[in-house]
């Protein structure tokens, strides 16, 4: 038994160093002063005084919102009611979910490309008009995250109790089912915020600047800025699966506590 503790330790050790020591690189690199040596924050300080860094993360923010809001809106009752009114249809919407993985983003882009002069046309040459093609890329990993939490619940026996009360369907969806399901929801939002902010392909080819195009084209002149960027870009995500592994064991204890309870 303290064999495998000294084993298991070592391997943590091992994995911290392998995960972490690029991560003490980026940092040490961003905060190096390159011409007149010593350490300096300025870097970190043009995340926010420069005025295209700062306009692309406001930009891949939003659109990480509006991804995340349309894909829930769009893919949380699809799944619902295919599990309730049309179990036949669990392959066709699973398919059709996980086809983008299949595809590659030069692809999409170029499939797309007719269907986005109407949307230019309609709703204007903004970058949140990306909010639809970011929605199609993160269906495989939201679809997953929620069909894990679906499989997780009786979701049959949920709603029709909540139907013989008087519920409607929508209050039967607010009320009922997301509650049991809001781990898997947090997972599909906070793993699609991360492809959000880590799509560079897509956006680049469509002519907008979002966080990571703008980090490509700052690193040809201020290297120390871009590294800055994406290491506060990869925080910033390894924080979203922190936040997401604390609120899971904080619901599976709650529910360990009140046994017979529906958490």
């Amino acid at each position: 038994m303290r064999a495998a503790n000294v084993v298991r330790g070592a391997l943590w050790v091992v994995f911290g160093l392998f995960f972490l020591f690029p991560l003490y690189a980026m940092a040490d690199f961003s905060t190096r002063n390159l011409i007149a040596g010593g350490r300096t924050g300025q870097a970190w300080a043009n995340l926010v005084t420069d005025q295209a860094l700062y306009q692309a993360i406001v930009v891949s923010l939003l659109l990480a919102v509006c991804t995340v809001v349309a894909m829930l809106v769009l893919l949380v009752p699809t799944m619902i009611w295919v599990r309730l009114r049309a179990p036949w249809a669990r392959g066709l919407v699973e398919f059709l979910c996980l086809l983008p993985l299949t595809i590659p983003a030069l692809v999409i882009v170029v499939g797309l490309r007719n269907v986005y002069l109407w949307v230019t046309y309609l709703l204007g040459d903004s970058a949140l008009t990306l909010t639809f093609v970011y929605v199609v890329v993160v269906l495989p990993f939201a679809y997953r995250a929620l069909d894990a939490a679906l499989a997780a619940i009786d979701l049959q026996t949920l709603s029709e109790a909540a139907r013989s009360l008087g519920a409607g369907w929508t209050a039967t969806i607010m009320r009922v089912v997301v509650p049991n399901i809001w781990s898997g929801i947090l997972s599909a939002a906070f793993i699609s915020i991360a492809v959000v902010l880590g799509e560079y392909t897509i956006a680049s080819l469509s002519g907008y600047e979002t966080l990571q195009v703008q980090i490509v084209l700052i690193g040809k002149s201020d290297g120390p800025t871009s590294v800055a960027a994406s290491l506060a870009t990869l925080l910033f995500g390894f924080a979203l699966l922190l936040v997401l592994s604390l609120v899971t064991r904080g619901r599976r204890r709650a529910r360990t506590l009140k046994p017979g309870v529906t958490v």
